[in-house]
């Protein structure tokens, strides 16, 4: 049992693990612009010791699950600073404190997340159908947990969704959800339910899909969320 429980874990982590962390490490890609004003980075969390995601929508003066690019919070220098942290969930803190102490800007996640934050750090909630910031709207995920979250943002070319752990596209890959082990008791409920909320999605205005975990598709993203839900 042990070794086929072993062999599951390592087939799943392929795909979603150790191929983009290989892809990553060979790359070295810099801070891309992928849409006007929406800013993507790539780099390995420091304790999970996977490449993770971040996004600085300049506009709204957001910083969207950071982790510290390669280039250093130095970047930042030549643009109007952070105003806000935004978490897509609670588990997705990573660097944001760093960012809260350099530019003196508060940390947000959504209100059924805050419990993770009752012994610090300093976190602030916000309601699913608030507006955190300008041209952003939270939107509640759920299903694998309470807290995760898609916010909509509104750019100079189209609507884009932001996802936290609800659906993911691995370098490489198409969207997918995170592998079954992860998935609670359950998966094929979790997964259900999963499928339902993103389909509630839909109805919103949308061309790009933005990732916590993976690459960003830009143009295409409402069709694609819609055939893998179908």
């Amino acid at each position: 049992m042990l070794i086929n429980r072993l062999a599951e874990l390592a087939w799943a982590a392929w795909p979603q693990f150790v191929r983009p962390l290989a892809l990553e490490l060979v790359a070295h890609r810099p801070i891309r612009e992928v849409l006007p004003g929406v800013h993507h980075w790539t780099a390995i969390h420091p304790r999970i010791r996977v490449p993770v995601d971040s996004y600085y929508v300049e506009a709204a003066g957001v910083v969207i699950d950071p982790i510290v690019p390669r280039e250093g919070l130095e970047w930042f220098a030549d643009r109007p600073a952070p105003t806000q942290v935004l978490l897509t969930n609670r588990h997705h803190l990573r660097h944001s404190t760093r960012y809260a102490e350099t530019f003196d800007c508060p940390i947000r996640c959504s209100e059924p997340g805050l419990h993770e934050f009752e012994a610090g750090p300093a976190v602030e909630g916000f309601a699913f159908g608030d507006e955190p910031a300008p041209g952003i709207t939270a939107h509640q995920v759920g299903a694998i947990c309470p807290d995760d979250t898609a916010l909509h943002i509104r750019t100079a070319d189209g609507g884009a969704l932001a996802f936290a752990d609800g659906l993911q596209r691995p370098r490489g890959g198409g969207l997918t959800f995170v592998p079954g082990v992860l998935l609670g008791d359950d998966p094929p409920t979790v997964r259900a339910a999963l499928r339902e909320s993103l389909r509630g999605l839909l109805d919103l205005e949308f061309d790009h899909l933005l990732f916590a975990h993976g690459d960003p598709l830009i143009g295409g993203g409402k069709r694609a969320l819609r055939e893998f839900v179908s």
